[in-house]
């Protein structure tokens, strides 16, 4: 047993003696798989009232199957802005990925903040060559002349922003209950 220590004094110094491990074997740690996935899902309210909207309805992973993405990229990677000498494009291993989720996240909170408690449905955002449009449901709860008002208002300040034509195409609904799709 000592010639043992005197080859592997490193072992030695690591584990205490009666905790050596045989050097062909190597110690392996072992849990139980838990296939818990909560992301995107809604919780069954206990009384079964709680509505969802066709998209809330369908989870994550039925994306391009039964639902769309909220945010669409169509630009082109031919686009070369000639002042800068390079490829302006927001599509993947472009140049300006993070600036397209930075103003699209940004494009979301502006449309919610000044459409307050009017949307029931999500912000969808499309990009084609320079133009952004963005698509929504809202509410009928207020007047005609203020809804052009905030459209006008919107598409201004976006153009400005982002440097691009902006172009809102939102549709209306009486009532927060006809986009409902199920209740849990």
């Amino acid at each position: 047993m000592a010639s043992f220590y005197n080859r592997n004094w490193f072992r030695v110094l690591l584990h205490p003696p009666g905790l050596l491990c045989p050097s062909n074997t190597r110690p392996v740690h072992v849990t139980a798989c838990c296939h818990k996935v909560q992301a995107g899902r809604y919780r069954i309210s206990p009384k079964g009232d709680k509505p969802l909207t066709y998209e809330m309805a369908n989870p994550p992973h039925f994306i391009a199957h039964r639902k769309s993405w909220n945010s669409w990229n169509t630009c082109m990677n031919i686009l070369q802005c000639p002042a800068v000498k390079e490829f302006v494009t927001n599509l993947e291993g472009g140049l300006r990925s993070a600036d397209t989720a930075i103003e699209d996240i940004f494009i979301r909170k502006f449309m919610t903040g000044t459409w307050h408690s009017l949307f029931v449905s999500e912000v969808i955002i499309k990009r084609q060559h320079n133009m952004i449009r963005i698509a929504g449901i809202i509410r009928q709860a207020i007047s005609p002349r203020k809804m052009y008002f905030l459209l006008g208002y919107c598409e201004e300040l976006l153009s400005y922003w982002l440097q691009c034509p902006v172009k809102l195409e939102l549709q209306t609904v009486a009532d927060k209950k006809d986009v409902v799709f199920k209740y849990i």
